[in-house]
């Protein structure tokens, strides 16, 4: 229902409710399958480890998040699924009211099929847009850069039908979107952690292909004209442009899980084979094994898994930047000095030389520091 204002010169004039087509006593369906999908994923990724009011990282990043390294490494699809995934319960419900707020007036205002490529298509830019200034920093995720993009396609629309709108009513829709939006801007620029680059990326293509999909309202309405065809060759180009501009990533993202899994391999294997080697040594201690006897099991049992361990983790390539990699280069100095001691101390047992036994024990004590570059702490007092 229109809002009346006092000057009775503009009374005549309809509200936007007037002049939105089909009924407005059906819900949009769009609009409501949106809202809907994106509290199913959100419920369904608090079943999967995500936290009420905060997700972790990685588990954004198993559902879909936008994440330069994974994203520019052949994941694109990261760009659509981002839309639907929030870091926690403030950030779905802001969302979620501004898309129920918008997305009703925009739906009718475009019509479904139209408002539904203006969602999507908003997003998709304003994550595109994202990926290029966030670089390999930020993990990003959420509904807003869609949802800013219905903003500036009801922006775009207001002003267009503004001569056929009551004054109040305009003023007060126009205003408020607009207010709204710049708030939000305003808002990223100074709290760290909100994703801008989104933000007006899909604000300015809501506007673009608002204008260049608006269709009339009523007879008395502007016709699109040449802005039309001005607004879809302005957003082409956008789009054209910012796919060069992606930066390469600073490491590639499926070597950093090759990486990752190798190292829990590496791990778990790592605890077996010192298990393993207390085994042997107390066999020595308390078994009544030869020298020869421990030296062959060591050399058999212990010196070939770390080698093969070293040789395991030194095919796995990382760039410098990977999380990953430092942790790696500690692993593969670690599993080189502990082989180069098992060999060590075999030998030494084999030739009964007592002193060359003892360095290979304090080279295999020092391993995990030395791998590091640290001094160990002194060995305990007997």
């Amino acid at each position: 229902m229109s809002v009346r204002g006092a000057d009775s010169s503009s009374d005549s004039l309809p509200g936007i409710a007037e002049l939105m087509p089909g009924n407005p006593a059906l819900m949009p369906p769009v609009t409501a399958v949106l809202v809907g999908a994106n509290l199913l994923v959100f419920v369904a990724m608090l079943g999967h480890g995500a936290g009420l009011w905060h997700s972790p990282n990685h588990v954004q990043l198993a559902w879909g998040a936008s994440f330069g390294p994974a994203t520019k490494d052949g994941e694109w699809y990261r760009l659509a699924t981002a839309m639907f995934l929030h870091f926690g319960l403030v950030h779905l419900a802001l969302n979620m009211l501004a898309l129920w707020d918008a997305g009703r007036y925009v739906e009718r205002l475009y019509g479904p099929w139209r408002f539904a490529f203006l969602y999507f298509a908003s997003g998709l830019a304003g994550n595109l847009l994202s990926l290029v200034a966030q670089g390999d920093r930020a993990i990003s995720g959420g509904a807003s850069g869609a949802i800013f993009g219905v903003y500036g396609a009801f922006l775009v629309c207001l002003w267009r039908e503004r001569r056929q709108l009551h004054p109040v009513e305009f003023r007060w829709l126009f205003g408020g979107a607009a207010i709204f939006s710049a708030m939000v801007i305003g808002l990223g620029v100074v709290v760290p952690g909100i994703d801008n680059a989104a933000h007006i990326g899909g604000l300015v293509s809501g506007a673009l292909i608002g204008t260049a999909l608006g269709i009339p309202l009523s007879a008395a309405s502007p016709r699109p004209g040449r802005a039309r065809w001005l607004a879809a060759g302005a957003f082409t180009a956008a789009i054209a442009a910012l796919v060069p501009a992606i930066p390469a990533p600073d490491y590639r993202w499926q070597e950093e899980l090759r990486a990752r899994e190798g190292i829990r391999q590496f791990l778990d294997n790592d605890q077996h084979i010192a298990e393993r080697w207390k085994s042997i040594l107390d066999t020595g201690r308390y078994g009544g094994a030869s020298f020869d006897q421990l030296a062959e099991r060591i050399e058999s049992d212990v010196t070939p898994e770390y080698r093969d361990s070293f040789e395991q983790l030194s095919a796995l390539h990382l760039d410098p930047a990977a999380p990953s990699s430092r942790y790696l280069e500690i692993l593969k100095k670690y599993a080189q000095i502990r082989s180069e001691a098992s060999q060590s101390l075999a030998e030494g047992l084999r030739s009964k030389d007592p002193k060359r036994i003892r360095e290979a024990l304090e080279m295999t004590r020092r391993a995990p520091y030395d791998a590091r570059g640290v001094e160990p702490p002194p060995p305990p007092a007997r």
